[in-house]
């Protein structure tokens, strides 16, 4: 009787569930079709291409190359997988495959920023040659191409001609081995770095801070302004809200993960496993729409920037209106 309860749950919930994401990732306005679509991760993309959010140059690379990658996540693993019911179309096969390209990409540019913004923090004599322009630009590409390159073999998951998993992938041991290999590389490598590196980060800054307050007199219960730890201060907030909202909502997704990779259950998945999967399933897709949030919480200039981007659509109507 429970098990009927929470099968009719999900199949009632999981469509609204998966509109609302499309929603706020992509939205659909079926009323105002002469107006500007303003979308979560479209305006994030539009507002940190201007340029004046006052973050480094190689922050906002990052920001923009993980903008694009969840956008891409929304539209080809809710939208038309979810939305459109493209997993029971002659295409299955293309959407299928760049979800798990949009999907590998979006993590590992998340680890790329991480490292990133840890090395800046941590390491000064590393920061000068990995921390630029060239090198995030050459981190986005090499993560670009083996995000394509790993998810290739997706395409050959199903059928020719029909929508259907081939026997062969559930029967043989070379595609059992690559779905616990691409299993084991996205999300649960990403997942744990991103803990490691958090873990060095918070370390080295309660290192710094106590060395600071030492050589500036000061003592444990004295607040002075610090000029340095300021200036720091913005970047440090958005690496942890990033990584910490990437924990939150893929650490369900990783645990069940982990679980078929140890138990080694491919075919005949326990019921409880069947929810506790799906429920991953949902909070992941969920932290693609989360980072315009983030940044609008973190960052003051983005939050402003971004009310000009939404209001600069209409601003042009009414001049053009006005002319």
């Amino acid at each position: 009787m429970m098990r009927d309860r929470v099968i009719y749950f999900f199949n009632d919930f999981l469509p609204h569930y998966y509109r609302i994401l499309a929603i706020i990732g992509v939205l659909f306005d079926k009323f105002m079709f002469t107006f500007p679509k303003f979308t979560a991760n479209v305006v994030a993309f539009v507002t940190l291409l201007r340029g004046r959010c006052r973050l480094s140059k190689v922050v906002t690379s990052y920001l923009v190359a993980m903008a694009v990658a969840d956008l891409l996540v929304v539209i080809f693993r809710v939208i038309l997988q979810r939305v459109f019911g493209f997993y029971y179309s002659p295409e299955c096969n293309v959407v299928d495959t760049i979800g798990y390209i949009s999907v590998s990409c979006s993590v590992w540019l998340t680890v790329g920023f991480t490292l990133d913004r840890t090395v800046a923090i941590c390491f000064q004599r590393l920061k000068t040659r990995y921390c630029t322009e060239k090198g995030a630009a050459i981190v986005i590409a090499v993560v670009s191409l083996l995000s394509v390159l790993t998810n290739i073999p997706w395409y050959f998951k199903y059928q020719p001609y029909f929508c259907v998993i081939s026997y062969w992938f559930i029967t043989s041991p070379v595609w059992q081995q690559f779905d616990w290999g691409h299993g084991f590389l996205t999300p649960i490598v990403p997942f744990v770095l991103i803990l490691l590196l958090n873990a060095v980060t918070v370390r080295h800054i309660l290192k710094a801070s106590a060395v600071r307050r030492r050589l500036r007199g000061q003592q444990s219960g004295e607040k002075k302004d610090d000029p340095e730890m300021k200036n720091r201060k913005r970047s440090i907030i958005l690496l942890f809200a990033i990584s910490t909202s990437f924990v939150l909502f893929w650490i369900v997704r990783v645990f069940s993960l982990a679980v078929q990779r140890i138990t080694g259950q491919y075919v005949g998945i326990p019921f409880d496993y069947v929810v506790v999967d799906t429920i991953g399933t949902m909070f992941q897709l969920f932290s693609s729409c989360t980072n315009m949030f983030i940044y609008a919480i973190t960052q003051r200039k983005f939050r402003e920037e971004m009310i000009n981007v939404m209001k600069y659509p209409f601003v042009v109507i009414r001049n053009v209106i006005k002319s």
